[in-house]
């Protein structure tokens, strides 16, 4: 399998060499004019016809697979995106005065884009202080390639320099921003319309 790989890192033309490894694996060698090859039974039309469906049928894979690499539409990485994330992979954060928040960690977050936009990427745009250094803020982009175009979507997020709970506040407000651009796209976007309700 390791000749499908490299023919799809290759692109298109390399499918034809695929194509004739294939046979080659199929149909066996080359068969020479010495006698040891003479006294052999030749095989019927009938399974040559065979073998070569099969290596058109690998050709058309191959020039397929070639073709489409891992990436999709946006319209379909976007529907993906816009389902509902199941409720066992939803978190609750509650606060001291009683209040609670329904989100989805980063990391899970991070997997869902793994599965259905497996080329997308983030980034950190800026990190900025307040002017009493009371907070910190984070700007996040998250960019989705697709066949047809990409699109970025950015957010913040912001957090308490003096609330070091689960993780530094920088920390916290990258995993806030990244989580809020991810719902720019559909992601998790369920969820704000529940606490608005």
């Amino acid at each position: 399998m390791a000749w499908v790989s490299k023919s799809m890192k290759m692109g298109k033309s390399s499918s034809s060499s695929s194509a004739s490894l294939l046979k080659s694996l199929l149909c066996g060698p080359p068969r020479s004019s010495s006698s040891s090859y003479s006294t052999a039974k030749r095989p019927s039309n009938s399974s040559f016809k065979e073998a070569h469906d099969v290596v058109a049928e690998a050709e058309e894979e191959v020039e397929a697979a070639a073709s489409s690499g891992i990436s999709r539409p946006l319209s379909e990485i976007l529907k993906e995106l816009n389902k509902r994330v199941p409720d066992s992979l939803v978190k609750v954060l509650r606060s001291e005065n009683g209040f609670s928040l329904k989100y989805v960690p980063w990391h899970v977050m991070n997997r869902i884009l793994n599965l259905h936009a497996p080329e997308w990427s983030g980034e950190v745009r800026s990190i900025a202080y307040s002017v009493d250094a009371k907070s910190v803020s984070v700007v996040y982009r998250v960019t989705l390639y697709g066949t047809d175009a990409e699109i970025y979507r950015e957010s913040t997020g912001t957090a308490s320099v003096d609330d070091t709970s689960y993780g530094d506040p920088v920390q916290k407000a990258e995993a806030m921003a990244f989580r809020r651009a991810c719902a720019r796209f559909g992601l998790g976007l369920h969820l704000y319309h529940e606490d608005m309700s």
